[in-house]
C-alpha cells in the first residue's frame, strides 16, 4: 500500500510508504493521500491528523523516474473540474494533470478542517516540500533537510508556490535561485518549522503536540484554522499561486519547445547528482 492509515486515540496517522524511493510522490499515492485524509475528516473520533513518511525520508518529491510513475494513468478528478489529461497532447495534457493532482490537491488538503502536522525527517524536497506546508504545523527532525531545486529546470518552484508565505520573501529567492538544501534550524529561523527535536524524539515530541491540539474544542480548531488560511489569501497566497502556476506550465512549454523535454534533460539522477 502506498500509503498507511492508523488512529492513536485521537489522532490520526497517515503514513507515505514508498521508502524504496523516498517516498516520492505518483498519482496513485496522490489519491491513497486524499483517501485517508477523507477518512479522517469523516471520523469523528479523530480530532488531528499526522502525516508521515516511511523509511529515512519524508519525500523526495514527485515521481519523475521509479518504475511505478503513473503519469500516463487515469485517475477520478477530485480537486479540480477539468478533462482527464490522458487523451490531450502537449501543455493540454501536462496543464490537466498537474492543476488536479498536484495544485488542486493541495488547495483541497489545506482546506480540511481538521488540524495537520508535518513530521519530518531526512528529505523533504520540491513536491514533498508542498506535502509538508498544506500541513497547519511542522516538526522535523535535526536530520531533516528542504530544498526546491527545479530552477534546475528551468522551473520557478514547484505547483503549489507556497514559497513567498512559507518561507518570506528574501529565503524563497534565495532557495529558488540556489536550489540548494537548506537544515531544519535555518528551517525553523525563518518560521517554517515550528519545532526541531533530536531524530529519536520525534515522534514521540509530534504526538505530545498533536494530543495537546486535540483537548480543543474541534469546531473552534477549524475555525481558527479558516481563519488563518483566509487572511493568508487575503495577503494574495491564492492568486499569486494561480498566476505561478501558468509560469510553471510556460517553462515546461520552453523546455518541450527547445530541448523536446518538458524537463530539460534533468531526470531524478541529474537532479541528485547536483544537489548541494
Amino acid at each position: 500500500m502506498t500509503v498507511l492509515y492508523e488512529t492513536r486515540g485521537p489522532i490520526a496517522l497517515v503514513t507515505m510508504n514508498r521508502p524504496r524511493y523516498r517516498n516520492a510522490q505518483n498519482s496513485a499515492m496522490t489519491y491513497a493521500l486524499d483517501d485517508a485524509f477523507t477518512r479522517a475528516v469523516d471520523d469523528a473520533d479523530v480530532a488531528v491528523i499526522v502525516l508521515a513518511g516511511a523509511g529515512d525520508h519524508f519525500s523526495a518529491g514527485h515521481d519523475i523516474g521509479t518504475p511505478e510513475r503513473d503519469a500516463d494513468t487515469a485517475f477520478p478528478r477530485r480537486a479540480v473540474s477539468w478533462w482527464d489529461h490522458t487523451g490531450r497532447t502537449g501543455a493540454d495534457r501536462r496543464f490537466a494533470r498537474e492543476m488536479e493532482v498536484y495544485l488542486g490537491m493541495c488547495r483541497r488538503w489545506r482546506e480540511i478542517p481538521k488540524p495537520s502536522i508535518a513530521m519530518v525527517q531526512g528529505a523533504c524536497v520540491a513536491g514533498g516540500l508542498m506535502l509538508a506546508w498544506v500541513c497547519d504545523l511542522i516538526v522535523a527532525a535535526e536530520d531533516a533537510f528542504f530544498a526546491d531545486p527545479v530552477l534546475r529546470m528551468g522551473i520557478p518552484g514547484v505547483e503549489y508556490f507556497a514559497h513567498p508565505w512559507a518561507l518570506g520573501p528574501r529565503m524563497a529567492r534565495e532557495a529558488l535561485f540556489t536550489g540548494d538544501r537548506f537544515g531544519a534550524r535555518r528551517a525553523y529561523e525563518v518560521g517554517m518549522v515550528n519545532r526541531v527535536v533530536p531524530r529519536e524524539e520525534l515522534e514521540a515530541e509530534t504526538f505530545a503536540l498533536a494530543g495537546r491540539i486535540a483537548e480543543m474544542p474541534p469546531f473552534g480548531l477549524a475555525l481558527a484554522k479558516r481563519a488563518i488560511n483566509l487572511c493568508e489569501d487575503q495577503m494574495g497566497m491564492r492568486a499569486g499561486m494561480d498566476a505561478v502556476f501558468g509560469l510553471h506550465h510556460l517553462a515546461h512549454a520552453h523546455n518541450a519547445e527547445t530541448s523536446d523535454d518538458p524537463l530539460a534533460g534533468m531526470d531524478a539522477a541529474a537532479m541528485k547528482k547536483a544537489a548541494r
